[in-house]
């Protein structure tokens, strides 16, 4: 077997024996959503209705948020997911150089922080279980200095109780090495959180796409995430609708049943944004509702499948 075979198969040989030790474990499946950012500028009952006709019960919303005027409405945002029968599992929150907990300009530092101020009311009022927390800006690889580290932890600090008084979960996402400065594996989430040192801040957004590229095996990274891990982004290999690649998919959900994944307030929701360095701008873009259809529904059908294979494969 190949080295990447070989960790395979020891998630699969430990995953046979929690199910022969703990049958009734996989009584409750892995709970699924969907982040809906890549969906752009499509009005929020669409994008409900689009994910209610293909079973998806839970959706992680867009940090809009940007500023008091911008962002979905708590009220209305309700309204429209009792309409649908969706709860929200998460927020994803969105940092960019204007908005960066590890700046070297003040100004940027605040504006991450009232940023993830207005989110953390928001994912109050809808009933959030995580807000996802980028350390450094998305989009900016190369360090401004050797304190951006310092300047996060210490940015971060400031709205920690307020996660704390919200019952929300800051998951600490890391990013790959091509569009953040730092903070970009599992273990270096975990040293972050240890830095921040808040019984708030700690948990972990995983995200197969990036840990394709900086871990040596995602399933053990997400073995190494641990109960700590509150969500998990998925998309194939090519970051398109899964089944649509080479994403060794059956060994994450293993690694996933291993941790315990399929216990409430944890989530999986897959965020097929596409091949290319940059699909940030079809955040602010017109979708193609067609085409998201068919991402939509072929993700979460395969994404069943191939979890009801593993699971039925090791009764």
């Amino acid at each position: 077997m190949q080295n990447y075979e070989i960790k395979s198969d020891e998630i699969r040989k430990r995953f046979r024996e929690m199910r022969t030790d703990r049958p009734d474990v996989a009584r409750s499946r892995l709970s699924l959503g969907w982040s809906n950012w890549g969906f752009g500028l499509e009005p929020l009952s669409a994008s409900l209705a689009r994910l209610r006709r293909h079973g998806v019960e839970w959706v992680e919303l867009h940090g809009n948020h940007h500023g008091p005027d911008l962002g979905y409405r708590p009220d209305e945002t309700r309204s429209l997911l009792e309409d649908h029968g969706i709860r929200v599992c998460g927020i994803c929150g969105m940092f960019s150089a204007e908005n960066d907990l590890s700046s070297n300009r003040p100004a940027a530092r605040q504006a991450a922080i009232d940023y993830l101020r207005r989110e953390i009311e928001f994912g109050s009022r809808v009933g959030a279980a995580y807000i996802i927390v980028v350390p450094g800006a998305v989009g900016r690889p190369v360090p401004y200095d050797d304190t951006e580290f310092e300047r996060s932890v210490e940015s971060l600090r400031v709205v920690a109780p307020l996660f704390q008084e919200a019952g929300i979960r800051a998951a600490i996402e890391p990013i790959r090495s091509a569009e953040v400065s730092f903070c970009r594996t599992v273990a270096e989430a975990k040293r972050y959180i240890a830095a921040v040192d808040h019984p708030a801040i700690g948990h972990i957004n995983g995200d197969v796409y990036h840990m394709q590229s900086e871990e040596p095996h995602i399933g053990e990274a997400i073995l190494e995430a641990g109960p700590a891990l509150a969500n998990l982004h998925l998309a194939d290999s090519n970051r398109g609708a899964l089944g649509a690649g080479s994403m060794d998919l059956d060994t994450i959900i293993r690694a996933l049943y291993l941790t315990g994944h399929n216990a409430d307030r944890r989530f999986v929701t897959p965020e097929p944004l596409g091949p290319g360095g940059d699909p940030y701008p079809a955040m602010n873009g017109r979708p193609d509702a067609e085409a998201l259809d068919a991402l939509v529904g072929t993700s979460v059908r395969y994404f069943r499948e191939r979890e009801s294979a593993v699971l039925e494969a090791d009764e």
